[in-house]
């Protein structure tokens, strides 16, 4: 199971199913296979094993991170329980398993508005992602209580490398991360999760386009979709790239760097988790 963030030769090549964060989740509760490969970052192989409890999960590469999981632990979100007392707490997949224990509910980019929404309170918790935090607030009237976390392939976007695209050619459409500064997303045509920005492609058929986030989807998009131009700047992420096909076929010949979360931990977990896969459209 590959995101969307995989390199070509795994994402076209050897992934039985591939996608977003919220995709894979939906997906990886329905496996009836004995062994699942997630070929991602540590966070999205513990969502696999927090879903299938009974089954091998593998990780190829376990160094394989994430800097917005990195940036919350439980005991943050104990403290952020204690300072706001009765505010549901969301937190964003990209997070450790031990954050989505103490959470109310979990959410991906494709659906944190309609989460946060669901919860029909006047404010909410939400972590780690502090852009994302922004870009739900700006979208509700809930008032939303950001962590300041960042992801590090996101933030290193800026609006002065995309105004220059648009000047030599005002034509290309750009289509943001909502992971991506607030400067980012107000010189974007559009602003979407990795799933929304490959339907909008998809759908429009743009004859150039900047896809702000991470490289390999582009060249995932570009190999479906030819007659687009995919247009610089991107950002690789190193994590993502610790994935291999040699790594991946290594994990399965050996059955290593398999994946184990506290069976107390996961349980706690897995209730957020579930509450997201199965929260009504």
């Amino acid at each position: 199971m590959a995101h969307n963030y995989q390199t070509p030769e795994i994402y076209n090549c050897v992934a039985d199913f591939a996608g977003d964060s919220l995709q894979l989740a939906r997906e990886t509760a329905k496996v009836k296979a004995a062994v699942i490969v997630r070929a991602g970052v540590h966070f999205m192989a513990e969502t696999a094993k927090i879903l299938n409890p009974d089954k091998a999960v593998l990780i190829p590469d376990r160094r394989a991170g994430c800097s917005l999981a990195a940036s919350i632990a439980g005991h943050d979100v104990r403290l952020l329980r204690e300072r706001f007392p009765g505010v549901p707490v969301v937190s964003y997949v990209n997070t450790s398993a031990e954050v989505k224990a103490e959470s109310d509910i979990c959410c991906t980019s494709s659906n944190a508005l309609q989460v946060v929404k669901s919860l029909g309170t006047e404010r909410v918790i939400f972590l780690p992602d502090e852009y994302l935090a922004r870009y739900v607030a700006s979208q509700t009237d809930v008032k939303v209580i950001a962590w300041r976390g960042h992801c590090e392939v996101h933030e290193r976007f800026t609006a002065d490398e995309l105004r220059p695209v648009r000047a030599n050619d005002p034509s290309v459409q750009i289509i943001a991360h909502p992971e991506c500064p607030p400067e980012v997303l107000a010189e974007a045509d559009f602003t979407g999760s990795t799933a929304h920005m490959i339907d909008w492609v998809r759908s429009n058929r743009p004859k150039r386009v900047v896809m702000v986030t991470e490289c390999s989807m582009a060249d995932n998009m570009y190999a479906e979709l030819p007659e687009v131009e995919f247009v610089r700047p991107c950002n690789l992420c190193p994590h993502m790239e610790r994935i291999t096909l040699p790594n991946i076929l290594g994990a399965l010949l050996e059955m290593k760097e398999e994946v184990v979360v506290d069976p107390v931990i996961a349980a706690r977990a897995r209730r957020a988790i579930e509450r997201m896969i199965y929260l009504k459209s």
